[in-house]
């Protein structure tokens, strides 16, 4: 697996980024301000994360999605790892995401790979997105914050 940089006038891999977020629109804004980086393999693009700058020294990795065929083989982890040394290369002090209240695997990655919960957004996702998201059962609501200093 290989991870790159997308491209000037490269279509970002919106099938994927869209496993991550529902929403087309924040998807659209953020990328657009963000650093998209793909993984690339045999079968082509497989995985995409990206870092958007947020405050001084601060950098939110604020998607990260693998092919649903390929979930479960490390490729989220290392997706993650390469995100954390791609920020601190970038000279940034902080890495921070968020993700919902309903998404135990990511949850319990980012906490893996060394992030720490530091808030809750309270019922951000009803605030910001038109339709109900269902994830293991349970309706995504929150957003659980986590942090890790670089």
């Amino acid at each position: 697996m290989k991870i790159r940089r997308l491209k000037t006038g490269e279509e970002p891999p919106m099938e994927l980024l869209l496993l991550a977020d529902p929403s087309r629109e924040m998807v659209g804004e953020y990328i657009g301000r963000g650093e998209c980086l793909i993984a690339e393999s045999e079968q082509g693009t497989i995985g995409v994360y990206v870092l958007l700058p947020t405050r001084p020294g601060t950098v939110e990795l604020v998607n990260v999605a693998v092919a649903e065929e390929l979930h479960g083989r490390g490729i989220g982890k290392r997706l993650v790892m390469d995100a954390i040394e791609t920020a601190r290369a970038r000279g940034f002090m902080t890495i921070e995401v968020g993700t919902g209240n309903s998404s135990l695997g990511q949850l319990a990655l980012y906490q893996k790979c060394g992030f720490r919960m530091v808030s809750v957004d309270l019922d951000f996702f009803v605030r910001h997105y038109p339709e109900e998201i269902i994830e293991n059962g349970i309706q995504c609501r929150d957003m659980v914050r986590l942090t890790q200093d670089l």
